[in-house]
C-alpha cells in the first residue's frame, strides 16, 4: 500500500472555487437529435421472456418525455441554485498534473456543527443527491440531533471531477485527495460515511476509500460510519475470541455476546437462501454488467454516443440495487444528464480500475482500530418467496449474505451500531435519514470524549 503524502507537502495549483454547471446550447442540440434518430431493439419472441426485463415500456415514454417536455436549462438553474458547488485543482504527486474534484459543501447554521464527508454511491454523482443536503446540516434541535457540516464530492472521472492519472492506486489517491481537500476547507479534524448501494464489488468504491482513510489518515479522519460494509465472519485461527462468541450465539440461538435475536435470524435465512441459489439470475445480471468493465472502453463508446443506451444504464443499476423509490420521468433524466454532460467515460473506467483492484485495499493496516459506527440491514422474510422468474424479485444487493455489526470489532472500535429494518435499495434516495442516524451516533460517541471534531469558531465561542 502506498504511503500517503504529507499534507503540508502537497501542491494546489488552484484556489477553491465557486462553480455552476452549464450546457452549450450546441451540445443541447446534440442531444435532442440523438434522441430523434434513437433506435430501439425489435420485440423478437424468446424463450426467457418471462425472466429477462423488457426496457422498452419504460424507455420510450420517457425519451418522448426528454424530447417534449424536459427542459434542461430551468434544471440546470434549479441545481446551481439548490446548493453551494464548488471545485479546487489539487496535485499529489510532482510527476502528475494536478486533478479537479467538484463537490458540495454546504455549512451548517448551526454554530457545534461537525464536519462530514459523504462518499455518494458508484456511480451516482454528489448533485444526483442535493436534495439530502439539509437531512445533514439542518435540525429542529441541535443539542439532540448532530448538525454536519456536509461535504459531498464526486468521485474521479464522475460528474464534474477530472479522472485521475493512469497508472495510479484509485483507492489511495482518491483518499489523499479527499483529506486534501477537507485540511483545505479548514477542516482539520471530520468523520466520514459511505452510502451504501454502490454496485462495486467487495462493498464499493465508497467503502474502499473511507475505510483507506480511517486507515491512513487518522488524525485527521477521527471516525468512520460504515453502511453494509463486508465484514468477514471471525475464524477460529484469526480470532479465537470472536469466533468462540458467534459460534455460541448460534447454538443457543439467543441475545449475547454482542448478537441479538435479528442477527442470528437474518444470518440463517442468508444461508438458506444460498443454499437453495435463489438469486442466481440476479447475481448474473450484476455479474454481467461487471464484467463489461473488464474492457471499459467498450461500454464508453457506447454510451458516449447514445443518451438512450445511458438511460437504459441508469434504470438497469436502479433495478439490481431493488431500489423500490418510484422515480419520476424528470428525476431520471437529471440523473442521466448529470452523467451524459461531462461523459461517462470516466465512469466507465474507475469502474474498471476498482474491479481490477478488487482483491486489494480490503483490510485495514493501521496501528490502531479506527472508531467506527455500523449500519446493517436485516434480512426481509419476502426473499424467501419463490419468485425467482420475476422481473420484481430480490436484487443481487438484498442477497448479499448478511454480516452481522459485531464481526467489526476485529478491525474497529465499534462505538455505535445500528440494525435496519428491510432491504437497503437506494439508501441515499428512500432514506437518508439512516445514513444520517449513524453518522450522528458516531459523532456522539466521539464528542463525549473529544471535542477536536468541533471547528476552531464554535470553540473559541465557548472558550469566550
Amino acid at each position: 500500500m502506498s504511503q500517503p503524502s504529507d499534507p503540508a507537502t502537497v501542491a494546489s495549483n488552484e484556489e477553491i472555487k465557486e462553480y455552476k454547471i452549464h450546457a452549450s446550447s450546441k451540445y443541447m442540440e446534440l442531444t435532442r437529435q440523438k434522441l430523434e434518430l434513437a433506435r430501439l431493439p425489435r420485440e423478437v419472441p424468446d424463450a426467457n421472456s418471462k425472466a429477462w426485463w423488457n426496457p422498452k415500456p419504460t424507455l420510450e415514454p420517457l425519451i418522448d418525455f426528454w424530447l417534449e417536455h424536459f427542459a434542461w436549462r430551468e434544471h440546470e438553474s434549479e441545481i446551481n441554485e439548490s446548493v453551494p458547488q464548488f471545485r479546487i485543482s489539487i496535485q499529489t504527486s510532482r510527476a502528475e498534473s494536478p486533478s479537479r474534484i467538484h463537490f458540495i459543501h454546504a455549512r451548517s447554521r448551526h454554530s457545534n456543527a461537525v464536519p462530514l464527508l459523504l462518499i455518494p454511491p458508484f456511480p451516482f454523482t454528489n448533485l444526483s443527491f442535493r436534495h439530502i443536503t439539509d437531512t445533514f446540516t439542518d435540525t429542529d434541535d441541535a443539542n439532540t440531533d448532530q448538525p454536519f457540516h456536509l461535504v459531498m464530492p464526486s468521485l474521479p472521472g464522475l460528474g464534474f471531477s477530472d479522472s485521475l492519472p493512469n497508472n495510479v492506486n484509485i483507492i489511495s489517491r482518491t483518499s489523499e485527495m479527499l483529506n486534501t481537500l477537507m485540511r483545505r476547507l479548514g477542516y482539520k479534524h471530520y468523520l466520514a460515511t459511505n452510502s451504501g448501494s454502490s454496485i462495486t464489488p467487495r462493498g464499493g468504491i465508497d467503502w474502499k476509500i473511507i475505510n483507506h482513510l480511517a486507515a491512513n489518515y487518522p488524525d485527521s479522519c477521527l471516525g468512520v460510519h460504515l453502511v453494509s460494509p463486508p465484514l468477514m465472519a471471525p475464524k477460529a485461527l484469526k480470532s479465537p475470541v470472536e469466533w468462540l462468541k458467534l459460534t455460541l450465539a448460534k447454538a443457543l440461538g439467543a441475545s449475547m455476546l454482542g448478537y441479538t435475536k435479528d442477527d442470528i435470524t437474518s444470518l440463517q435465512r442468508t444461508e438458506r437462501e444460498r443454499a437453495q441459489k435463489l438469486s442466481t439470475d440476479h447475481v448474473t445480471t450484476l455479474g454481467s454488467i461487471n464484467a463489461g468493465t473488464q474492457d471499459p472502453n467498450t461500454l464508453a463508446y457506447a454510451l458516449c454516443d447514445s443518451p438512450t443506451g445511458l438511460i437504459v444504464f441508469f434504470l438497469t443499476l436502479i433495478r439490481i440495487l431493488g431500489s423500490e423509490k418510484e422515480f419520476t420521468a424528470t428525476e431520471l433524466i437529471t440523473i442521466t444528464k448529470l452523467t451524459w454532460l461531462p461523459g461517462p467515460e470516466g465512469t466507465m473506467r474507475l469502474w474498471a480500475e476498482n474491479n481490477l483492484l478488487a482483491s486489494e485495499e480490503t483490510g485495514l493496516k493501521s496501528s490502531r482500530k479506527p472508531k467506527a459506527s455500523i449500519t446493517v440491514f436485516l434480512a426481509d422474510d419476502t426473499t424467501s418467496q419463490d419468485d425467482s422468474n420475476s422481473t420484481q424479485s430480490v436484487s443481487p444487493i438484498s442477497t448479499n449474505t448478511y454480516v452481522c455489526p459485531s464481526w467489526g470489532r476485529q478491525h474497529y472500535d465499534v462505538v455505535w451500531t445500528g440494525r435496519v429494518q428491510g432491504k437497503q435499495g437506494l439508501l441515499a434516495w428512500e432514506r437518508p435519514q439512516v445514513i444520517a442516524d449513524g453518522a450522528r451516533n458516531l459523532a456522539k460517541a466521539l464528542l463525549a470524549v473529544d471535542k477536536r471534531l468541533y471547528v476552531a469558531e464554535y470553540l473559541g465561542n465557548r472558550a469566550a
